[in-house]
């Protein structure tokens, strides 16, 4: 019989190991905001995606009114705190990128919302008040306790959190690249390890599929573009004996099109979410 896994370990490990590969650029011992040369990027990507309706949002705003308030972790340029601060009595958004902070700053200004307070300040180790609802978009990637993440989620939250996270298909090019690399198919931190983390804690949360289907598509120039990116989000070294396997695997996955190859599209969106005791 197949020993039980541990999810909460392999979060930890997929989170240290993708880690590992944003230390690279340190200034003076201290990390550099790793947002500071892309936020506009990102802002505007963000946007891209938010110009059609989905779900995660329809359901999360309907939880909201006049008298309630939100914490949003990870608020990065501001699209939910935006949104929920015109439900809500008050929105605390928190992030630990000051490039981030600049730009949600500048979009309430330009919007005239006033009841956004701003923390500049990293998750689970920033101290705030309890809030009715708590939300973390995409932003628990990076931390390697998702335990302590989520019971200092919980301490902070009278009623609902909520978790959006990616759900990759597991017959997908990086399941398959990790199932080889690695023995499992998880190729980093996703919603499928943190609803089974929340299971070994003891919280059984809900999940809504967002309605908007997958990501879109990745591209890549050429087969060997395909396959540095592979290496480097799996750290393996400019030679390494899977390389073949790697190559075939793009060979077989990936369509030509236009000049360029295009990766199956393999990532969905999940809102998980729990009442807090």
């Amino acid at each position: 019989m197949k020993q039980v896994t541990d999810w909460c370990l392999l979060w930890r490990e997929l989170a240290e190991t993708r880690d590992r590969g944003q230390q690279t650029a340190k200034d003076t011992g201290t990390r550099r905001d790793l947002w500071e040369d892309r936020v506009h990027e990102f802002s505007e990507r963000v946007k891209a995606r938010w110009n059609k309706p989905d779900s995660s949002r329809d359901f999360v705003c309907a939880h909201l009114d006049s008298t309630t308030t939100v914490l949003d972790i990870g608020a990065g340029t501001g699209m939910w705190s935006l949104m929920m601060a015109k439900r809500a009595a008050h929105v605390t958004a928190l992030d630990p990128s000051a490039a981030m902070l600049g730009y949600l700053r500048k979009n309430l200004v330009e919007q005239n919302i006033t009841n956004v307070s701003v923390i500049h300040g990293a998750w689970p180790d920033a101290a705030v008040e309890p809030h009715d609802f708590s939300l973390c978009s995409h932003a628990m990637y990076g931390c390697p306790d998702f335990p302590g993440f989520i019971q200092q989620m919980v301490a902070s939250t009278k009623h609902m959190c909520f978790l959006l996270l990616r759900a990759p298909r597991l017959d997908g090019v990086m399941a398959e690249a990790s199932q080889h690399i690695w023995g499992q198919p998880y190729d980093s931190p996703n919603a499928i390890i943190a609803y089974n983390c929340l299971l070994q804690m003891g919280i059984f949360p809900n999940v809504l599929m967002e309605n908007t289907g997958s990501w879109e598509a990745r591209t890549s120039p050429s087969l060997d573009d395909a396959l540095l990116y592979l290496k480097q989000h799996f750290r393996l070294t400019a030679n390494d004996e899977r390389d073949a396997f790697l190559m075939e695997l793009l060979r077989r996955r990936l369509t030509s099109q236009n000049g360029s190859f295009v990766w199956p599209r393999e990532t969905y969106s999940a809102l998980i979410y729990w009442a807090v005791d």
